[in-house]
């Protein structure tokens, strides 16, 4: 059985966490296929949204310790640590989180643009109790989500946060009950999905980048230019305009 297996909703892809047995940790091989899996979304015109999840109790623990201890780091050759934190997809992905999203399973969250939680979901960056630094982008990605006092003392102390807790904080979009967490990311992502690919792409693109690489004002106008000019051009804007004009929905073509 693979340790990632995804299915196709309409325009929705679900990435579903398959290693409930050792508590949806990662090792190099769950990295691997999560590469490829992120590469497939991203090539695939028809697949609008993806939405990342998993089996069992626990979204996921993080690094597989035992392998760690081997030698095994949960990384892969382009995309980096767990197969996603170092180049995200840039199409939408959504966090349907039932559980412990703790360590690397934070910093997956953090690769997310928009995050659904159980009432019984928890977050923590628990690296330093381990002696383990939140290299997946916790360390970085974390302070920029959240006030600083409140990251720094996520990082330094190891303490969970309830879903209750980084719903206030704006770190989750929604609460739900348990067991409605892909539910609710169904819900927002056919709300995604129905929108023009090209230009949702762009738009995360923009403000992915813009947020990573820290854009000053002045260049972010040529920047974000550059990333839209393909929508500006596409059969998709014409279609947009023309639908708006005789009112009616658009028929997307990705192009």
């Amino acid at each position: 059985m693979s340790c990632i297996h995804t299915e196709m909703h309409g325009h929705v892809l679900v990435v579903t966490l398959n290693r409930p047995e050792a508590r949806n940790a990662f090792d190099r091989a769950m990295a691997e296929t999560m590469e490829a899996v992120m590469d497939d979304y991203e090539g695939r015109p028809e697949q609008r949204v993806a939405i990342l999840r998993a089996e069992g109790p626990t979204f996921s623990a993080g690094q597989d310790l035992k392998a760690a201890e081997r030698g095994e780091v949960a990384t892969s050759s382009v995309r980096g640590a767990f197969g996603l934190f170092r180049k995200p997809p840039m199409k939408p992905l959504i966090a349907a989180v039932e559980g412990q999203a703790l360590a690397g399973g934070m910093e997956l969250t953090l690769c997310c643009d928009l995050i659904v939680a159980s009432t019984a979901a928890t977050f923590g960056l628990t690296e330093v109790r381990h002696s383990l630094v939140a290299l997946g982008g916790g360390c970085f990605r974390l302070p920029q989500r959240l006030p600083y006092a409140v990251a720094m003392e996520m990082m330094l102390t190891a303490e969970p946060k309830s879903a209750a807790f980084m719903h206030r904080l704006g770190y989750v979009n929604s609460v739900v009950e348990p067991g409605q967490a892909l539910t609710e990311a169904f819900r927002l992502a056919t709300l995604i999905a129905r929108n023009a690919p090209l230009a949702v792409r762009a738009s995360k693109e923009i403000a992915w980048l813009s947020t990573a690489h820290r854009w000053l004002d002045e260049e972010a106008w040529d920047r974000q230019a550059q990333i839209a000019a393909t929508v500006l051009g596409s059969e998709d804007l014409r279609e947009g305009l023309r639908a708006f004009a005789e009112k009616r929905s658009p028929a997307w073509k990705g192009r």
